[in-house]
């Protein structure tokens, strides 16, 4: 399958094997939401529902792939150093204390790693798995995020990503 991406500001070709799954509403979400960063492997972009607190994004598989143990092998090479670059922009530019990482599996059978800033001051002092807690509280409207602090992290991320992309696999 051939497909045009993003990477770094330049439009590009890239024939790779998405292995698209019909069923699947992250594979579908691919086509139409709009990415902060995308290549032939990765799609970064905000979570798609209130998450509680400004920055939290999610790195997904361009690749209808249920978790690491189902990665081939340009994906699993790639993981890592991408992974480990996307939080370092995301730490630097939100100044959280550190960035944690999930990824579940239960709700979407199609890798999604959640990252969350980890900030000093958390809502409802939010820490660990209870950062999960603010995404159910922001959507009851319990707990709001500042959209504009969100969105000057989203301009400022995609920029750092158009500077410097993820190492080369």
């Amino acid at each position: 399958m051939s497909r045009t991406t993003a990477r770094s500001g330049i439009i590009a070709a890239v024939t790779r094997d998405l292995q698209r799954d019909s069923a699947c509403g992250i594979c579908a979400s691919l086509t139409t939401a709009k990415p902060l960063y995308s290549d032939e492997l990765w799609h970064v972009r905000p979570l798609s529902r209130p998450g509680g607190v400004a920055g939290w994004l999610m790195l997904i598989s361009q690749r209808h792939c249920p978790g690491p143990a189902h990665m081939d092998d340009d994906e699993a090479r790639a993981f890592g150093p991408a992974l480990r670059h996307f939080e370092s922009l995301l730490q630097e530019i939100t100044g959280a204390d550190r960035i944690y990482t999930a990824a579940l599996g239960e709700s979407n059978h199609h890798l999604h790693v959640h990252m969350v800033p980890r900030y000093a001051d958390m809502p409802k002092g939010a820490v660990g798995w209870g950062v999960f807690d603010l995404e159910r509280a922001a959507a009851a409207g319990e707990v709001t995020v500042d959209q504009a602090e969100a969105t000057r992290i989203h301009e400022a991320f995609a920029e750092a990503l158009r500077k410097q992309p993820p190492p080369a696999r």
